[in-house]
């Protein structure tokens, strides 16, 4: 596999990737370079995982990435408790299919509360640009009750939604997997 992640933090999605698929080579992306500093030195990545690390803007670290490159692209950024608005525009999305391999998939971390207008506008961003989506997160969280993240994975490609489902459902912290009619209606006709 070849991903790209779009903010690392303590590189951890980077290093699944690399334990579960030792083969797989791999780019993490993480503005903070005082943290990138941190982690190398108190978290040494293994020397044989195929993981190479930028200090750089996550748009800036992404133009970088070579056509059709990438199987999995993943955006888990943040600045406090929001997505810097930057990495959630249409030209954004451009940039991240433009990087993807056909069938390659997008998952983002999104987060947002009541009434959740960031999440619906960000839904609907990326319907524009793919065949297929879905939207895993908490229940309470999807009813509007709270503060929370959601992951939105897209495709052109289909989604192993079964898979999904099952899993979200067995977690610790169950989730819901929305797709289909259902995520559409859950966007309630936002604009991207």
């Amino acid at each position: 596999m070849q991903a790209v992640h779009l903010g690392g933090g303590a590189f951890t999605l980077a290093r699944y990737v690399a334990a579960t698929r030792p083969r797989s080579t791999q780019q993490v992306v993480e503005r903070d370079a005082a943290l990138v500093s941190l982690v190398r030195r108190e978290l040494p990545l293994d020397p044989k995982a195929r993981i190479r690390v930028r200090s750089v803007d996550a748009r800036e670290g992404l133009a970088k990435v070579p056509d059709g490159w990438a199987g999995l692209v993943v955006a888990d950024v943040f600045s406090g408790a929001r997505t810097p608005a930057h990495l959630t525009s249409a030209e954004f999305l451009d940039d991240v299919r433009r990087a993807l391999a056909p069938g390659g998939v997008y998952a983002a971390n999104l987060a947002d509360g009541p009434p959740l207008t960031h999440l619906r506008g960000q839904i609907a961003t990326a319907a524009a640009r793919f065949a297929e989506l879905a939207l895993i997160a908490d229940p309470a969280m999807l009813r509007g009750k709270r503060f929370g993240n959601a992951v939105l994975v897209a495709s052109d490609a289909p989604l192993p939604l079964a898979e999904l489902t099952r899993r979200a459902a067995s977690d610790p912290h169950p989730g819901r997997v929305q797709h289909g009619r259902e995520l559409v209606d859950f966007t309630g006709g936002a604009a991207p």
